[in-house]
């Protein structure tokens, strides 16, 4: 172990958390990886994590429990990472505060607005937020984690982007932002909540339309009316932010104040250019929320644009796309409904486009 390493509790295996904790393992960090799926502890106990990605592939050996094995656990954690679905928030924090040393703290690494939960729980003093864009990564085979094709750091793109609630810069944000920088770009930020509703929108434009339609980014991109609803469900969302009071960073392939104009005919148009596929494009990404819905588990989808038409109604911002989207992935997860290419036409006839 390297005189520098941090004792890092991961609290959540499955894509993220395992594809942070291999990096932070083979980093020389002393790092304990607790999960509720039995397959994917035991597959890492037996052979480790194996990583794949636009990196060369390497096998990480983390230590990794079950849940009811924290017990076990002493009370000398320099920081937990939860990265858990965001309904699994609240428990998952609980788990870890009890094991963090008295400056520890806990950083939510996840999709959705889960920072005022882990603050609840922890305190808001010992809650960190971390914002990740450009790292897509999937879990299909326990202990098998891959990363899309996209690194950010070949691009200049910070991945990482760790934050105080306060907006402040603080020795343990920038500490954060170092050891993460082994796995891609990383900083600090003083803008957690704007950086936080970029990457929101961002989630709340893919996500719920791969996991209703079952369709990929490439198979819904090359269709007019697969971008119809991508650039409807990004404009309501960046208005939505707006009206909150945010400084949202540009998301996707436009700033927050062209995504809000994209009823401009003009501005729809170039959206709908930008956002049309290069005849030679091959990645068909699956997103979270598409993976959750093809594994049978339950989506994300009152934590992502549930949030945002729950937030766009108190600040009288209209999101009748987003509504007919959290409609049907309802549905979805009750099992009262399967996915289906037809739900895009749904949700924007519904929408009144």
């Amino acid at each position: 172990m390297c005189a520098m390493s941090s004792r890092i509790l991961v609290i959540g295996a499955g894509a993220v958390g395992s594809y942070l904790g291999g990096f932070l393992s083979r980093a020389e960090h002393d790092v304990t990886l607790i999960d509720p799926w039995p397959e994917q502890v035991e597959a890492i106990r037996s052979r480790g994590i194996a990583l794949s990605g636009p990196h060369d592939p390497f096998e990480a050996r983390p230590r990794a429990l079950h849940v009811h094995e924290a017990q076990s656990l002493g009370q000398d954690f320099d920081f937990a990472i939860v990265a858990m679905k965001a309904y699994d928030t609240a428990w998952a924090t609980h788990l870890a505060v009890p094991h963090l040393k008295p400056e520890g703290y806990v950083v939510s690494a996840q999709n959705c607005w889960n920072d005022p939960t882990v603050a609840a729980v922890a305190g808001v003093s010992r809650a960190v937020g971390l914002v990740m864009s450009r790292i897509s990564v999937a879990l299909w085979k326990s202990g098998e984690v891959e990363r899309g094709s996209e690194k950010g750091s070949a691009s200049g793109h910070e991945v990482f982007r760790a934050g105080e609630h306060d907006g402040r810069i603080t020795p343990r944000v920038e500490s954060l932002a170092k050891i993460l920088s082994v796995v891609d770009g990383a900083r600090p930020t003083d803008n957690l909540w704007g950086e936080r509703w970029s990457k929101l929108c961002l989630n709340a434009m893919g996500n719920p339309v791969q996991a209703m339609t079952g369709l990929g980014s490439l198979e819904v991109a090359r269709e007019a009316r697969g971008r119809e609803i991508t650039i409807r469900l990004g404009a309501e969302s960046a208005r939505v932010g707006l009206a909150l009071g945010y400084t949202i960073p540009k998301f996707g392939v436009a700033d927050v104040k062209t995504w809000a104009a994209a009823d401009d005919p003009v501005v729809y148009a170039e959206l709908d250019r930008l956002l049309t596929p290069k005849a030679d494009a091959s990645r068909n990404w699956r997103a979270s929320m598409a993976q959750d819905v093809i594994k049978g588990r339950r989506s994300e989808i009152e934590y992502m644009n549930g949030h945002i038409a729950a937030k766009g109604k108190e600040k009288g911002v209209a999101t009748p796309v987003t509504a007919a989207v959290v409609g049907i992935m309802r549905e979805i997860d009750a099992g009262t409904r399967t996915s289906s290419p037809a739900h895009i036409e749904q949700a924007l006839k519904t929408a009144g486009f």
